[in-house]
């Protein structure tokens, strides 16, 4: 999730330079793999999905098998968790994980700077869900500096019932860049208590919620809840509170829930689980 996402830029190929704060959480697909032969074959289960050419699960395994010279194929059982759409990574970290396990299931063919590269040509946030923990990231999202301290936390996240086009947003973004905000984020890292709501800030947010006023009564109702503080993350829709405890969050779930703003979800910070049959 981005606890902060500032513009800082625009590149002559139209693509928008950021810095961002960016923290992982255990809101996650389940991706199963079984070696078949040389063919790519998806099954989706749980949320629904497009599942065409463009899908990240399958463009993620090609450039494995293409950048590796691999001859197999792999058959990829999804159990969908993650909204499409709702600015949560969900397509970014499925293909993240694609790269990263079919590597490990064919012994490691690929460096790491190369499963990266892979990952930048998937799309900019793929990388970070490589290695997931707290990151900075720069240039399009692909520069990734790690935060050493973070502290626990917990996040109550609503996803309203509407889908949101990325490249929608960032084609309707009207806001003055912002600058030295990578001196900014790093500032507030080194005091010594960190004061979460001082880093929720995202660019995106006027715009989408320009079109989709949900958002804001979304944010006050988490606030009134409890929150530490309230955004939305990437280009939207999901809005997220931030907690210090599960109890807060769950005792804040009860209060959100009423009100059917869409499907809720209680994350915590993401701690890796792998599990190898």
């Amino acid at each position: 999730m981005n606890l902060r996402l500032k513009v800082t830029g625009r590149r002559p190929d139209g693509y928008h330079e950021l810095v961002s704060l960016m923290v992982p959480i255990d809101l996650c697909d389940l991706l199963e793999f079984q070696v078949i032969p040389e063919k790519v074959e998806l099954v989706w289960q749980g949320l629904p999905v497009p599942d065409d050419e463009h899908n990240l699960v399958r463009r993620a395994a090609r450039a494995f098998f293409a950048g590796s010279g691999v001859k197999g194929g792999i058959s990829v059982r999804v159990t969908k968790n993650i909204p499409v759409a709702a600015g949560m990574g969900g397509g970014s970290s499925d293909a993240a994980a694609t790269l990263f396990s079919l590597n490990r299931l064919w012994s490691r063919p690929l460096p790491l700077e190369t499963l990266r590269e892979l990952a930048l040509r998937l799309g900019a946030d793929v990388p970070f869900f490589l290695e997931p923990r707290p990151c900075i990231a720069r240039g399009v999202g692909e520069m990734l500096e790690p935060v050493e301290r973070w502290q626990d936390l917990w996040y109550l996240i609503v996803t309203p019932r509407f889908q949101v086009s990325t490249a929608w947003v960032y084609g309707n973004l009207r806001l003055g860049l912002t600058s030295n905000e990578y001196d900014r984020i790093k500032d507030q890292l080194r005091k010594e208590s960190l004061v979460i709501s001082q880093f929720l800030e995202n660019d995106l947010e006027s715009v989408t919620s320009a079109k989709f006023p949900i958002l804001d009564r979304i944010k006050k109702t988490l606030l009134d809840a409890g929150a530490e503080g309230a955004l939305m993350t990437g280009s939207g829709p999901s809005v997220f509170g931030v907690f210090g405890s599960r109890k807060q969050a769950e005792q804040a779930r009860e209060k959100i829930l009423p009100h059917d703003f869409g499907k809720v979800f209680l994350a915590a910070n993401w701690k890796e689980q792998i599990i190898e049959h």
